[in-house]
Parts: structure tokens; C-alpha cells; sequence
């Protein structure tokens, strides 16, 4: 160490050190503004993540609540000995709206899906083809224009062998020389969002085709036919047109229909010899659809229920991908 005459350190080491003592103060303040950018990302990670747990839990509320709607649903029409379930009864009319506090609100509504064709009745438990029901999507597809896609597709999808049904139908060979390759499911469908995979299909068909369609885990429930949609009405027989269709739902509108014998009376099936195989009043799978806005977060879920004949409800699926699946009028419940 050098030091001058008069004890003090030369102007060129002095330098030196404030260069060093400049650097250190750099690196401390890097460090520092490192750690805080770190510890915002932590904290608003950890923020999000509390908003989509209060979110989950609220949807998880408003499902509980549409299962006690769905409950007194039935204790009212056993009360009135008419176990019948039809598009004027509360629970299918609106798009309940449950406010939560200045910080958010619930939006929850019940889709019915009784009135729908249930893919899984295509094929038994045994593996024998259903033939009304392959008419019945056969002609489904006809009303909706839809020429991409084969009934017997679908019914190779479910069945377990692996042997096509028909050169229209799709087994494991077409399958696996998708990019990536994949095997047809042999087993009944688990979601209708499966019907992405089948041969042939396009988003703009399943798009039509998902409204009217239900991958329901029991078969041979049947189809309400007051909940039933035009296209699903028109299933029934390749000579009803829309304009019947109309008419059956116009009438179904004015009064439900309370036996499957008054329904089968209508003047649009005179002469058809129409028959009550696979038709029913009741609906026993539902969705419950919620949207939970909260804390400027939105939570998504679609929960199928099933109802059994004692009015029991059980949740047996939950979705948290769907969004925009809200599509009736809004009604807002009031705390009182």
C-alpha cells in the first residue's frame, strides 16, 4: 500500500475504490429489486390463486343450490302425484342470479338433458346394436344436415370389438393414421366432447350436433318429449318435418304433455304408427351450469347431476373448461 507525503491515498486508487463501492451498491440494488419483482410475482401468484379457490368453492355452493331446486322439484310434483319434468317448471326457465357481495356475483342455471338422444343407447351392455336408436341419430343427422359424419362412426366408437360395422363406419386402422394416432374407445362414451374424435367430424358439426346429443352413464331412459328439441322431435321419424316439429312444441307449450299416450295422440303422427319405445316425461340427468365472477376473476363449471326415483341428487361430473354456457334470461334472487 502506497500512501503520499501527506498520509492520504493517491487520486488513482481513491478512484478505484469508489468504482468498487459504486459497484457493490449496483449489485445490492439488482439484488434488491430482483427479490421485490419475485416476491410481487409470489404475491400475486398467491392472490390468484386464493381468488380461484373462493371462485371453485362458490360454484360448489351454487351446485348445492341447484340440487336442493332439483329436490323440491320432485317432492312438488310427488305431492301433485305427477312425476313429470317439462320446460315451464322453475327450474328450467332462467338463469338464477345470486349476488355476493360488492366483490361479485353467481350465476348458476339447470340444463336438461332428458330430452336429448343418449349416444350410449347406440349399443347394449352385450354389444348388440340398437336399431331405433341408430334411426333415431340417423335421422337426427338428417334434420341438422349433417353428411360428414356416419351413425355406424359412432357405433364403432362404443362397441368392443374391433371390426368396422360397415364401410362407413371407423375402427382402430383410420384412427391410428391421425397425427397424433389414436385407438377408437371400444367402451361407451364418457363425454360428448368425444365426438371431436370420431371420423369425419368437423367443429362446425359438432357444434349443430352437441345440443341434442347426451353421453348419459345409463341407457334406456328415454327421451322426455316435453323437453325434447325440434331436430330431436323430428328424430322420431324420417317423415315428421320442421314446420310438425314446430307445431308438437307449440302445443307442448300451450300444456305439457302428462302421459306419453297424449303425446302419441297429436294429429303430426297420424298414421305413422309411432310407438312409446324410448319415450318418457321424466328427466333424470342434469347440468348445472355456474359462473362465478369474483374478486375480477371468472370461474367456470358444468356439473352433471343425476336424479334417481327417490329424488336423490348426486353430482357424477364436474367440468371447469366450458366457458359461455349461460344462455337464459337472468333472475336474480334476492338474499330475502
Amino acid at each position: 500500500m502506497i500512501i503520499n507525503a501527506h498520509g492520504s491515498w493517491p487520486a488513482k486508487q481513491q478512484g478505484v475504490a469508489l468504482i468498487m463501492v459504486l459497484l457493490a451498491m449496483a449489485l445490492v440494488v439488482m439484488l434488491a429489486s430482483g427479490m421485490t419483482q419475485q416476491q410481487s410475482i409470489r404475491v400475486f401468484k398467491a392472490g390468484h390463486y386464493l381468488a380461484q379457490q373462493q371462485g371453485q368453492s362458490i360454484a360448489l355452493g351454487a351446485e348445492a343450490f341447484a340440487r336442493q331446486i332439483l329436490i323440491r322439484d320432485f317432492e312438488e310434483d310427488k305431492e301433485q302425484n305427477l312425476m313429470v319434468d317439462s320446460l315451464d317448471e322453475f327450474w328450467a326457465m332462467n338463469a338464477a342470479i345470486l349476488p355476493l357481495d360488492e366483490n361479485g356475483v353467481a350465476e348458476v342455471q339447470i340444463d336438461d338433458l332428458g330430452g336429448r338422444i343418449n349416444l350410449n343407447d347406440l349399443v347394449s351392455a352385450g354389444g348388440q346394436v340398437d336399431p331405433t336408436t341408430k334411426d333415431r341419430l340417423t335421422h337426427l343427422l338428417i334434420a341438422l344436415g349433417i353428411t360428414g359424419v356416419s351413425v355406424d362412426a359412432l357405433v364403432d366408437w362404443i362397441d368392443p370389438n374391433d371390426e368396422t360395422i360397415s364401410a362407413y363406419g371407423a375402427e382402430d386402422g383410420q384412427y391410428l393414421m391421425a397425427e397424433p394416432g389414436f385407438r377408437a374407445a371400444n367402451q361407451p362414451f364418457v363425454s360428448v366432447s368425444e365426438l371431436r374424435l370420431i371420423e369425419g367430424m368437423t367443429e362446425e358439426i359438432y357444434v349443430a350436433l352437441r345440443p341434442h346429443v347426451a353421453a348419459l352413464p345409463i341407457r334406456g331412459l328415454g327421451i322426455n318429449v316435453n323437453t325434447a328439441t325440434a331436430e330431436v322431435l323430428m328424430s322420431l321419424h324420417e317423415e315428421l318435418t320442421a314446420a310438425q316439429a314446430a307445431s308438437i312444441i307449440e302445443s307442448r307449450e300451450e300444456a305439457r304433455f302428462e302421459s306419453v299416450q297424449d303425446f302419441l295422440a297429436l294429429p303430426e303422427f297420424a298414421g305413422l304408427g309411432l310407438k312409446s319405445t324410448g319415450l318418457g316425461l321424466q328427466t333424470r340427468f342434469f347440468e348445472v351450469v355456474s359462473r362465478i365472477t369474483y374478486d375480477d376473476r371468472v370461474v367456470n363449471m358444468v356439473s352433471t347431476v343425476f336424479r334417481n326415483q327417490k329424488g336423490n341428487v348426486r353430482t357424477v361430473h364436474r367440468d371447469t373448461g366450458q366457458k359461455n354456457r349461460i344462455t337464459k334470461e337472468p333472475y336474480t334472487i334476492s338474499e330475502g
